[in-house]
């Protein structure tokens, strides 16, 4: 096993950066790492710490009482348990989280902030996809480290588009005419109308999304030229852009492309399993790590994972308005309480868990890209073609703001899609609803333009 090195001269810089003593060879450091993972294919995002905890130790001269608490709670109620435990005084010195909580919690003073000095002392960080170091930035400042990356693709199934008379040069070709702009949005839902045509797919199965709010629902509004956060660091909301992403879901069930009903509807019942089978949905909008998901829980006893491979395929967001394709990375990442007594510690152990093998092991088992540009020239990820293949989707990736204000813009934003969708409102006056939430609950922290 490759070991994970640091001098003491290293060592004391990073500590000196924290204001803080060195720890003593020998003495016990406490070291509690919270993790939200959905097993058994994510357990990696806290078990990867006790695969290294021994070097660790050994590099640094130390006894670390490592205690990992990995569930897979609620993402409120665990966001909730971090803010209420730092309230209280006793959180845990390492927490895993979606990048966007960097926004609220660096503002409210519960994460620290790590300094350049702290990140150069560590080599394995160098080492990150350079575009994901500005999903952990805020107010200048870098306050996480990712800990996986992935891409939302649209999955399609090649199954039903050799029922429709695609030929096997055409479907295996679609990732890079999507990537071109030759193959756009539009195309994707004229092909879907077609679908449900011809009676390759049932009506409303032509395209779907997911069934909630999320980071998903952004894209449309990026493809559709919109800027989320200005300059200043105030929320923006651009009406034409928006307008269009809700004009662009009524039409999307108008056409009996997607179903009404797509809000709401149960994953486990009905969503996985008709997207998994590859037989029932042409074009589904998702992410990479769904497919470990369906090839453990929904198909094993097709084939798992060399189905898939067989029947399903998976691309960027094809173009919209714009012109470009995309796709919405959403890293989550590592964080350091703001009241942990030994930093120092905790950053050694994340700097041991960011190396290739490590992350390897959680990318390959949980379909997460990988956050390292080394692991292109790991065999282990190389060796998993889509994964690996997926890689090139972080060079056109956006990302969500890392903005205090981001929760209520977003649920607003939501607000209008679910109406459109449900056939309650229609895009304009949608719109108008949301632009009144948006006034009401962020006044002058957002822009309407």
């Amino acid at each position: 096993m490759k070991r994970f090195s640091l001098t003491l001269t290293v060592l004391c810089l990073i500590v000196g950066a924290f204001g803080l003593a060195p720890v003593a060879a020998q003495d016990a450091v406490d070291i509690t790492i919270r993790c939200k993972a959905s097993p058994p294919e994510e357990d990696w995002r806290c078990n990867n710490f006790a695969e290294v905890e021994e070097q660790v130790e050994a590099a640094l001269g130390i006894q670390i009482n490592l205690n990992l608490v990995q569930d897979n709670i609620d993402w409120g109620d665990y966001k909730n348990e971090f803010v209420l435990s730092s309230e209280a005084g006793t959180p845990v010195d390492i927490i895993l989280s979606g990048h966007e909580d960097i926004g609220a919690w660096a503002a409210a003073g519960i994460i620290m902030p790590l300094s350049q000095e702290m990140i150069d002392a560590h080599p394995e960080f160098a080492d990150l996809v350079p575009n994901l170091w500005e999903s952990v930035m805020y107010d200048g400042q870098i306050y996480g480290i990712p800990q996986d990356a992935e891409a939302r693709p649209i999955f399609y199934s090649k199954l039903l588009l050799r029922d429709l008379g695609w030929s096997e040069e055409e479907i295996e070709s679609l990732p890079d005419r999507v990537t071109s702009g030759e193959f756009t949005f539009e195309d994707m839902m004229d092909t879907a109308e077609q679908a449900v045509e011809e009676g390759v797919v049932e009506e409303g199965n032509g395209f779907w999304h997911r069934n909630g709010n999320g980071p998903d629902f952004l894209y449309y509004y990026y493809g559709m030229g919109g800027e989320v956060e200005n300059e200043e660091g105030k929320m923006v909301f651009d009406q034409a852009a928006a307008l269009r992403v809700y004009e662009l879901f009524d039409e999307l069930v108008e056409r009996g492309i997607t179903r009404s009903d797509m809000i709401g509807l149960d994953g486990n019942t009905i969503i996985n399993p008709a997207i998994a089978s590859a037989e029932e949905v042409l074009f589904n909008a998702g992410g990479t790590w769904n497919w470990p998901n369906w090839a453990i829980n929904y198909i094993a006893d097709r084939g798992g994972n060399d189905y898939l491979v067989e029947n399903m395929g998976l691309t960027l967001i094809p173009a919209m308005d714009t012109g470009e394709a995309i796709t919405l990375t959403h890293p989550l990442v590592y964080m350091i309480s703001s009241q942990s007594e030994n930093p120092d510690v905790a950053l050694a152990l994340i700097a041991a868990v960011t190396t290739p093998e490590a992350n390897n092991r959680h990318a390959i088992d949980s379909f997460h890209l990988g956050i390292l540009q080394s692991q292109l020239e790991s065999e282990d990820y190389l060796n998993n073609p889509q994964i690996s293949g997926a890689h090139y989707m972080l060079d056109h990736t956006t990302a969500l703001p890392n903005n205090p204000n981001w929760g209520s813009w977003s649920e607003a934003y939501y607000t209008g899609i679910q109406a459109v969708e449900n056939q309650d409102l229609e895009p304009e006056a949608a719109l108008e609803t949301v632009v009144q939430q948006l006034q009401n609950e962020l006044g002058d922290n957002v822009v309407i333009q």
